[in-house]
């Protein structure tokens, strides 16, 4: 059974810099067609924050654009998302996913706190 692990989260201060990290238990991401990171602040649906494809086409919210990098190790199994420039918005537990269509298989991981403090 596939497994995703989140790492990285934190309290930071406004301006400053994380890099999550989401370990896979197989391969999944050298397959998956699409994998991603999304994030749900308290009392918000879940939303979209980066997506990586399998040949590597990067898309963004738009909230995200030019200070969110993702990013995949197929070596180590491992998706990152580096985040600069943090603003209190970006409070949210982040989630890392993995999808593979053909497989119709979806998996997420238990999610990780990031905290941004003003």
């Amino acid at each position: 059974q596939v497994q995703l692990v989140e790492s990285g989260g934190g309290l930071v201060q406004a301006g400053e810099s994380l890099r999550l990290s989401c370990e896979a238990s197989g391969s999944i991401f050298s397959i998956a067609t699409i994998t991603g990171w999304y994030r749900q602040a308290p009392g918000k649906q879940r939303e979209l924050v980066a997506t990586i494809t399998r040949d590597s086409r990067t898309t963004y919210a738009d909230s995200v654009k030019g200070r969110f990098s993702i990013s995949r190790d197929n070596a180590k199994n491992t998706l990152y998302l580096q985040m600069n420039s943090l603003k209190p918005q970006d409070t949210a537990v982040y989630y890392c996913n993995a999808n593979i269509l053909f497989a119709g298989a979806d998996y997420w991981g238990q999610g990780t706190q990031v905290t941004v403090s003003s």
